[in-house]
């Protein structure tokens, strides 16, 4: 069975046919689906998903796109929010200088807030890194994210940041990027980093592999990027599948 680590179904491109959708996921081999949480206005579907369907995991916390204008007030309803049963993460959370269009001191704040807030609530982290990387591990290490743990999601730094982040226990994960012809630096850093420290995704509906490359993504094509790893690390992808599987079961305690 697939573990999807980090998906959006509340995302607007599933609002025709959500639950069409994940109907169908245990009949497709996706066992265990983690939906990530990007802005405030995102909790009440995320926890609607979640009621309903097994297989249903979520996290709650603020992208870094969507992070002006937080107040501590929200801080306090992500903690409150944070205690039901299926919620299993702070995230995502993190930094993301390709569009700017978030002053990057205001990115640094939240985010090193979020990380304090798991801390307080005993959850691990789940982290945005977009053209940020030297920032992203300096505010992991100045806030002591390590005693959290976590995973960086849709990895895109190199083997070097990926050495770092793993020097704070935290776990790696790749998604669709991994399938695409120019993906080299994935590639290079799927194969330095060990396989019981990876976790796979889709970023539903974003970013989906190859052969689908550019269509709506969904947790049904996670099945291409443990293909892929398993053809990197030269094992089987029913090994990929069952390693990974176990690696997020134990990162989200479920």
């Amino acid at each position: 069975m697939l573990f999807d680590s980090h998906a959006h179904y509340d995302d607007a491109r599933f609002d025709a046919d959500r639950f069409d959708v994940l109907d169908k996921m245990p009949q497709n081999n996706v066992g265990l689906i983690m939906n990530a949480c990007a802005a405030m206005s995102d909790i009440d579907r995320i926890i609607e998903m979640c009621n309903r369907y097994d297989f249903m995991y979520g996290s709650v916390g603020v992208h870094p796109s969507d992070c002006e204008g937080l107040t501590e007030a929200d801080m306090e309803r992500l903690k409150k929010e944070s205690e039901h049963e299926k919620i299993k993460a702070i995230g995502e959370i993190g930094l993301d200088y390709y569009y700017d269009d978030v002053p990057r001191d205001v990115q640094k704040k939240w985010f090193a807030r979020q990380i304090e807030l798991a801390k307080e609530v005993k959850m691990p982290i789940v982290v945005h890194d977009r053209d940020a990387h030297q920032d992203t591990v300096d505010i992991m290490r100045s806030s002591s994210a390590k005693d959290v743990g976590g995973v960086l999601h849709c990895f895109s730094g190199s083997c070097d940041m990926a050495r770092d982040i793993l020097d704070m226990g935290f776990y790696i994960a790749f998604g669709g990027t991994l399938t695409f012809k120019n993906a080299r630096r994935a590639v290079e850093a799927a194969e330095y980093v060990p396989i019981d420290r990876i976790l796979i995704e889709t970023d539903s509906p974003y970013l989906a592999p190859v052969p689908e490359r550019g269509k709506r993504n969904d947790s049904t094509l996670v099945k291409y990027v443990a293909e892929k790893l398993a053809e990197i690390k030269g094992i089987d992808a029913a090994e990929v599948e069952r390693i990974t599987f176990e690696n997020a079961k134990k990162l989200f305690n479920i």
